[in-house]
């Protein structure tokens, strides 16, 4: 299971960190993943990192200002977002995928495999 949290309203210009807690599976194993969709618009990837190296990919539009990571002893992903800005308001969810070698412009395009109910983030300019 995988449940996202540490959404809210932040002014333009603010951050904001999203957790991630993951349970029952093994992350290890895992690539995981932030996705976004706001009203009316179709799902983003926002950003991705595979456990077996650590690599991580960022999507344009946040590369910069994004951050993926994960504690393994909490078994937490995060999605540190700095200068926020009104077009990042959305719903984020995190999502996990068994294959653990894909590209991160893939996972990004093609989603994961299972997801976690979604945070909101509104961003007010």
């Amino acid at each position: 299971q995988l449940q996202a949290s540490g959404g809210g309203l932040v002014q333009a210009g603010g951050s904001l960190i999203l957790s991630c807690a993951a349970s029952g599976f093994v992350f290890n194993n895992y690539a995981i993943g932030w996705f976004r969709q706001a009203p009316g618009k179709e799902r983003e990837g926002v950003s991705c990192m595979r456990s077996h190296d650590g690599s991580t990919y960022y999507s344009e539009s946040v590369k910069g200002r994004f951050t993926i990571s994960w504690d393994n002893a909490k078994k937490t992903a995060y999605l540190q977002m700095t200068n926020l800005k009104p077009e990042d308001t959305a719903v984020y969810s995190c999502a996990a995928d068994p294959i653990n070698y894909y590209s991160g412009p893939y996972y990004l395009l093609r989603g994961m495999d299972y997801w976690g109910k979604g945070t909101l983030v509104t961003v007010s300019s």
